[in-house]
């Protein structure tokens, strides 16, 4: 049954699933390595592709197919490759789709984690990439080289929150023939369709808002059946970053939740961005939703939410911020995000910790940065828990 006339939130309860003969209303597990031919001609066709079907679990398993077609369905793609966690989707994307001597231009302001892959791993392969200002297409325009043939970036950006216009990057990156990855992690579809406004690929670690109880880890590529149902399939066929069957079935069960949990994280980010800003010790809030935001006309048009996480700057620095960090109670001190429970980090020595100083003055990761990801316990609770740093911090 097709349920691409339906909307997102039924979508994302229904779509992708086939019953077995069993006639299971939950989808079930598939917790097998392999699978039995009823012939050896059978077994040769769905080796050589002529006949479809499942052949081994590294890249064919029935769980696992469920979740993809179920979040191609919501990012409006026509493939969707699973894999073992964020970074192997994004290593995938590049490994499938780049060879030597081929270049990227991304954006300064993504994952810590991501500028490493680039800058060293993929480095080491012949793949160069020049980083750009997210919201300076002029620089992108300028780092583009005859043999550029891929945009990668993240909007909202972590733990900045910058936007990038993705349509005006999708125009750029197709005048020079080539194509755009965003890393939609922060909004998820229920928030973002970046393939609706031009982009080629998106990228999740759906560990984060797609599980949404920091269960599993996991990764999602989704695009059209070359670059991604072709290309970048063929990739986690050979090289193998398969996402587990376990953790597709709980993905599926947080993509069923993801609508209403969007709204709630929201709702949550965004009183407390308003909060903060008026609270004396505060020098600067990160928070799209906030008409102080440079790109908050942006972020109204392109998103239907402006997301749940967002940073702050302390007044002081390093000191500053570790102690409100450690005088919460209820935020989790860890550096995920996407949970129902509120995490907070210090981006400089977290997530952003493996960057060079210069690396980090570049990215606007101060000393005094605070990034918080709201869950959905009590607002109230949330706000009074800040509060209790604020002291601490002597804000």
């Amino acid at each position: 049954m097709s349920f691409e006339e339906y909307e997102f939130a039924t979508r994302a309860v229904r779509a992708g699933q086939q019953r077995s003969a069993e006639g299971e209303h939950s989808e079930p597990i598939f917790p097998t390595s392999s699978y039995v031919f009823g012939s050896a001609a059978e077994a040769a066709a769905r080796f050589s592709g002529a006949v479809p079907g499942n052949i081994y679990s590294r890249f064919t398993n029935p769980t696992v197919r469920t979740f993809e077609q179920r979040l191609a369905s919501l990012e409006g793609g026509e493939s969707c490759v699973a894999t073992a966690s964020g970074m192997a989707a994004i290593l995938a994307t590049c490994a499938g789709l780049l060879k030597a001597g081929d270049h990227i231009v991304s954006s300064r302001s993504i994952f810590g984690t991501t500028t490493v892959l680039f800058s060293t791993y993929l480095a080491r392969f012949g793949i160069e990439t020049t980083f750009v200002a997210l919201d300076d297409i002029a620089a992108w325009q300028r780092a583009v080289r005859a043999q550029t043939r891929l945009f990668f970036l993240e909007t909202p950006s972590n733990p900045l929150t910058e936007l990038a216009d993705i349509r005006q990057l999708a125009e750029l990156a197709h005048s020079v023939n080539a194509l755009l990855v965003v890393d939609n992690c922060f909004c998820t579809p229920a928030l973002q369709l970046p393939l609706a406004l031009g982009a080629d690929i998106v990228v999740h670690s759906a560990t984060k808002y797609l599980d949404g109880q920091g269960r599993c880890v996991g990764g999602a590529v989704v695009g059209n059946g070359e670059n991604v149902g072709k290309e970048v399939y063929g990739f986690l066929r050979t090289a193998g970053p398969s996402m587990s069957p376990f953790n597709a079935w709980v993905f599926l069960k947080g993509l069923e939740t993801l609508s209403l949990r969007m709204q709630a994280h929201c709702a949550n980010a965004l009183e407390l961005a308003r909060w903060l800003e008026a609270q004396p010790g505060v020098s600067r809030v990160y928070h799209p939703g906030l008409p102080s935001h440079p790109r908050h006309a942006l972020a109204r048009t392109q998103q239907s939410g402006f997301g749940a996480v967002f940073s702050f700057e302390l007044q002081g620095g390093h000191e500053q911020a570790w102690k409100f960090i450690d005088a919460v109670r209820i935020f989790s001190i860890t550096a995920n995000l996407g949970d129902a429970k509120s995490t907070i980090t210090h981006p400089a020595t977290t997530t952003h910790g493996r960057l060079t100083p210069e690396q980090r003055a570049e990215a606007g990761i101060s000393d005094g940065l605070i990034r918080l990801a709201v869950g959905l316990e009590s607002v109230r609770d949330l706000q009074a828990d800040l509060a209790r740093g604020l002291v601490a911090a002597g804000g």
